[in-house]
């Protein structure tokens, strides 16, 4: 039903830019982050240029990790946040061998909340955007730290606007490197360093296929990037797309469906475990959280469903198994492209429409339930502002294009 790859939009070109990075040593002199999506697909097409973009983490630690799914995290639930933190991490982890210090937020898309469990799991810094910053004053050369309550902070690099917009969407500005260099860089360095010695920073953040001291701050609530009115983006209508009435209803729809899916997972695994120590309510979220070794093929299925329900018989093991292959596809269902356009009949709202039709046909077909005639009758709600058809039908051609049945 979903591809391989579920975060991506189909087959990719041939990854010129993402060779042509490695073949010149670009990522050996930078920070960079490989999300789950890209590293699986270069792994099996491209293992050369997959190889060279691991190596060049080392000398430095250079690489950092990303959010699973590429989720918009502040519109999560508390526990898909961690658990899409978590399978980041985890997958970082197994490909680079060691763990992440830093990890880039899906749009960088942030608030308290996430910073807080950011830091509960182990990250010392995140990269975001100047206007993000609480303070509109302050001075983004240099790296911040942000109090989270509890005696816990995570230190916070604001990029610099201009330059990385001329480096993302200039082509001119950088045609000679020298001239960047003089134009661009050495104007924010003209001081080398503050006057407690801290050295002066000029970070540019952009898009790879476009292309300790620190001071106390605190940031926006609920902002990004890449969207002027906080995440309003993917959830709502926002200057940032022609007509954004689709995004709320298709966000309403699957936040439905996600709790749905969540109530009779529940159930299930209450049919099937017995009256030990541990309850559905004990075992759903850690083994959720663990199951990313599964999808990245570390352990198998048999062998972590003995972890996790040693003593239990093997048509328990199984349900386990199950819930937990649906709940992969409910995260999946939320990445953030998805929303990202000016209309849902693009190829990325096909494929978290697919990711939710595997979701719940899992589970329908394991608890006799008919959640996917709601999520049909939800999807009534939206409309494309380019061809006319409702969800439903967009839900529908969805699986059609991919030999699967329509909805009953």
């Amino acid at each position: 039903m979903v591809g391989r790859d579920p975060g991506g939009a189909g087959r990719r070109p041939v990854p010129r830019l993402e060779r042509a990075n490695v073949e010149r040593g670009n990522l050996s002199r930078i920070s960079f982050d490989l999300g789950p999506t890209l590293a699986t697909w270069l792994a099996r097409e491209d293992p050369t240029t997959y190889a060279g973009m691991l190596a060049s983490d080392q000398p430095g630690a250079r690489a950092m990790a990303q959010a699973y799914h590429h989720t918009i995290l502040p519109l999560a639930s508390m526990a898909d946040r961690r658990t899409e933190i978590r399978w980041g991490l985890r997958d970082f982890e197994l490909r680079f061998g060691r763990p992440a210090s830093g990890l880039w937020l899906p749009e960088t898309a942030v608030d308290m909340a996430t910073l807080r469990i950011l830091a509960e799991e182990g990250i010392a810094y995140t990269i975001l955007a100047p206007w993000q910053a609480a303070d509109p004053t302050l001075d983004y050369r240099r790296p911040h730290r942000v109090a989270l309550g509890g005696g816990r902070t995570i230190v916070v690099v604001f990029y610099d606007a201009g330059m990385s917009g001329a480096v993302s969407f200039d082509g001119g500005a950088t045609a000679d490197a020298d001239r960047f260099a003089a134009e661009h860089v050495a104007p924010r360095l003209a001081d080398a360093e503050f006057a407690d010695g801290t050295a002066a920073l000029a970070v540019i953040a952009t898009d790879g296929e476009l292309f300790g001291h620190h001071r106390a701050t605190s940031i926006v609530d609920r902002t990004s990037w890449s969207c002027h009115h906080g995440v309003a983006r993917w959830t709502a209508e926002c200057a940032d797309a022609t007509d954004g009435r689709w995004k709320g209803p298709l966000r309403s729809a699957l936040d439905r469906l996600a709790a749905g899916i969540d109530a009779v997972s529940g159930d299930l695994l209450r049919g099937h475990i017995g009256a030990g120590s541990l309850g559905p309510e004990d075992i759903l979220g850690p083994a959720r959280d663990a199951y990313v070794d599964v999808v990245f093929g570390t352990v198998t299925r048999e062998a972590f469903a003995v972890e996790w329900l040693r003593d239990a018989r093997a048509d328990d093991r199984q349900m386990l198994l199950s819930v937990l292959e649906a709940q992969r596809w409910r995260l999946a269902m939320f990445a953030s492209d998805a929303w990202f356009w000016d209309d849902p009949a693009r190829t990325e709202t096909t494929q978290v429409l697919r990711a939710a039709a595997r979701a719940v046909r899992i589970i329908d077909g394991l608890a006799d339930t008919h959640l996917e005639r709601r999520l049909v009758d939800d999807l009534l709600a939206l409309t494309s502002p380019s061809t006319g058809l409702d969800g439903a039908a967009l839900y529908r051609d969805a699986l059609a294009a991919v030999g699967q049945h329509p909805p009953e």
